[in-house]
């Protein structure tokens, strides 16, 4: 039915809007009076289309989702009505010879609608889609001033905000199918440590949709809240601090971590040296360098010292305004070089106690990744190989083990993918889903 009132809604407009037109040139034979009777119920549709366009469509599971769909079918409603009026004007002018004064009248009238049936498209779909991201927006606002090319940019447009309404009202149904099971239901919190150079806001979530989609299946979160770059040795010793805060002030005995990148190797030094390994049921490693990173070392050796320490004494000072007590930057990055994190190990004894899981992804095309990694990718690859387009993927494996996260087509999940850092949909991964079975398999085990 839906799909019915689309075709319906665009005739209607196409008709509404040159009505004119068509009685002039006999093609609708309806006499000056007819207008009477026919303008109200046209201009009916006409409302009625820009206030519900997805009148009769079947009900979606997020309200969000209803307004992405409305706008996407306002945008195909005047996608259609551009192609037909198109087709007629150019019908009229060669074919039947008539006057380009009339055309012209005709437009005053043509470009007011659909200009109405656009905007009021592309507000909805630019408030509520997130898979459009900046990337798109910024295309629609710059190609819109293009011929041709602005009808590409639309129907790109569409199709994203399209596929975004059939994916999430599927998640949000298998969601809903599945929330009296609370799948994510653990035994012991999760704690998520977030990698180098990020700190937990409340705002702007270093997990992107994941923490959520693992609330609504069951799931308590807390996060590492921990500086952004330090020393390993001194971001455990705040994790520690973090991991006892929690057991104390929920009462449970234990927590399960998740932690990408860096926070793995926060994480193993907390357990293994600071005693946390009373506190800690599980460690899952997300793209951790276990093994450290042969470009991090290349980089430190070759960069001038001045660079360096330009490029610390800024970073250090923006992080101290947001909220890191002492950042450092040099001795962050020194301890993913391959040499220091070898130590590291040496140092970080492996615990009975604890049950450890490490995964890796590899990003095969870079031109898939998202900025910046799209060019580290083959930097990265020159020293370490196969890479997330930050860590090689020999540098994944704990204790010899690492389960390598794959897409089922050619693009591959960058360092940023596997966090939802963009929060993205791809064919082939699920991001959510991934972490979802994650914590589902914790559960499953006792953790």
């Amino acid at each position: 039915m839906g799909t019915i009132l689309l075709i319906i809604n665009s005739i209607s407009l196409f008709i509404d809007s040159n009505i004119y037109l068509l009685m002039v040139t006999k093609i609708i034979n309806i006499p000056w009076w007819g207008l009477l009777f026919i303008t109200p119920i046209l201009t009916t549709f006409f409302v009625v289309m820009n206030i519900l366009p997805s009148l009769l469509c079947k009900k979606l599971y997020d309200k969000k989702l209803n307004r992405i769909r409305n706008g996407y079918r306002l945008l195909i409603i005047f996608l259609t009505n551009i192609i037909l009026s198109s087709i007629f004007y150019l019908v009229l002018f060669f074919k039947y010879n008539i006057d380009i004064k009339l055309l012209l009248i005709n437009l005053l009238v043509l470009v007011p609608i659909l200009s109405f049936v656009f905007w009021n498209g592309m507000i909805r779909v630019y408030l509520f889609s997130r898979q459009l991201g900046v990337r798109h927006r910024l295309f629609g606002f710059i190609l819109g001033l293009i011929p041709i090319a602005h009808l590409v940019m639309l129907i790109k447009i569409i199709h994203v905000c399209h596929e975004e309404v059939i994916f999430e009202n599927k998640k949000a149904k298998l969601n809903l199918d599945r929330k009296k099971k609370e799948v994510c239901k653990t035994k012991y919190p999760i704690l998520l440590v977030h990698g180098i150079f990020f700190r937990d806001f409340e705002k702007v979530n270093y997990w992107g949709r994941i923490p959520e989609e693992l609330i609504k299946n069951g799931a308590t979160i807390y996060y590492g809240n921990h500086s952004s770059s330090l020393a390993v040795k001194d971001s455990a010793r705040e994790l520690a601090n973090r991991i006892k805060d929690i057991c104390r002030e929920t009462g449970c005995k234990k927590v399960n971590i998740i932690a990408h990148s860096k926070g793995g190797l926060d994480s193993r030094y907390a357990i293994s040296n600071l005693g946390m390994d009373k506190y800690v049921a599980s460690l899952s490693m997300i793209n951790t360098p276990n093994h450290g990173c042969m470009f991090a070392d290349y980089l430190l050796n070759k960069a001038p010292v001045k660079l360096k320490n330009r490029v610390s004494s800024a970073y250090n000072f923006t992080l101290r305004k947001l909220g890191d007590t002492n950042p450092d930057f040099i001795a962050g990055v020194t301890d993913l070089t391959s040499p220091v994190t070898e130590k590291l190990n040496k140092e970080m004894k492996h615990s009975d106690k604890v049950y450890y899981r490490a995964y890796g992804s590899i990003l095969k095309k870079f031109t898939s990744g998202r900025f910046p990694l799209n060019l580290t990718n083959k930097y990265v690859g020159l020293y370490d190989g196969k890479n997330d387009g930050l860590v090689g993927i020999e540098s994944f494996p704990y204790n010899g083990e690492c389960t390598i996260i794959e897409s089922n087509d050619k693009r591959g999940l960058s360092h940023g993918d596997v966090i939802d850092l963009n929060r993205e949909n791809f064919k082939g991964f699920d991001v959510r889903e991934f972490y979802v079975s994650l914590v589902n398999e914790l559960k499953e085990k006792g953790f």
